[in-house]
């Protein structure tokens, strides 16, 4: 697979694993899409466990940190800044809690019309706390979610964006994948021990010993729950 230098993100569903670790091993892998920083976000239940700072993979995640983050689904980024500056609240995951229940986006891309759909946001009374556009999607997809079940949330969320994106969300009990529909970054998925992972390129697999599917075609959806 192609490599592109604008971050990288992991996503695993494993009820019987320890996902912050196989997440952390896959971010390390991953580490030349991005230096400056770096996350990991879990989730064990209904609680949402995250923890993310400057720096690189190895000296942001400790044992202890990677035992606190105990959860059966995990999303993981390293982060290439290309929009927003290189700030601590700009390294991703980016979480959300709603009246709803609680989010996680990792997101690999750029939307090119990010400052439109943040002024229109604004004017509708949303507030930003970082400086990067994956926060303008999580806003939509609050949004949509109030009329919508998840899937149909991030098609709606998605048609208003423009521009490369791949995506893993974290929501509640569910992991979904999305690539944007002209495919302009890669994202792959695998299998280890049977259980799907995903991740920016295949070299994640390789370090883990998953094994390689396929990647998620352009414009494609894949949700992953407890029924498969």
């Amino acid at each position: 697979m192609s490599i592109h230098e604008e971050c990288g993100v992991f996503g695993i569903y494993n009820p019987a694993g320890d996902c912050a670790r196989t997440t952390y091993y896959g971010l390390y892998a991953l580490q030349h899409r991005g230096q400056e920083a770096c996350g990991i976000a879990t989730m064990n239940g209904l609680e949402l466990s995250y923890h993310k700072d400057l720096g690189l993979v190895g000296d942001v995640f400790d044992d202890k940190t990677l035992d606190d983050l105990n959860g059966t689904i995990a999303v993981g980024h390293v982060r290439y800044s290309t929009t927003g500056g290189g700030r601590r609240e700009n390294a991703q995951p980016l979480t959300l809690k709603y009246v709803k229940g609680t989010l996680a986006v990792a997101h690999n891309g750029n939307l090119v019309n990010a400052g439109e759909l943040r002024e229109e946001l604004e004017n509708e009374g949303a507030i930003f706390s970082t400086g990067n556009d994956t926060e303008i999607f999580m806003h939509l997809l609050v949004r949509a979610l109030r009329r919508h079940n998840l899937p149909e949330a991030i098609r709606e969320a998605c048609s208003r964006v423009r521009g490369a994106y791949c995506l893993l969300i974290l929501a509640g009990s569910t992991l979904v994948a999305v690539r944007d529909p002209f495919g302009f970054h890669p994202l792959a998925l695998g299998r280890l021990d049977g259980k799907p992972v995903f991740a920016s390129e295949t070299c994640a697999f390789d370090l883990l010993e998953a094994e390689y599917e396929r990647s998620v075609e352009p414009g494609e959806m894949i949700i992953v729950d407890a029924s498969g």
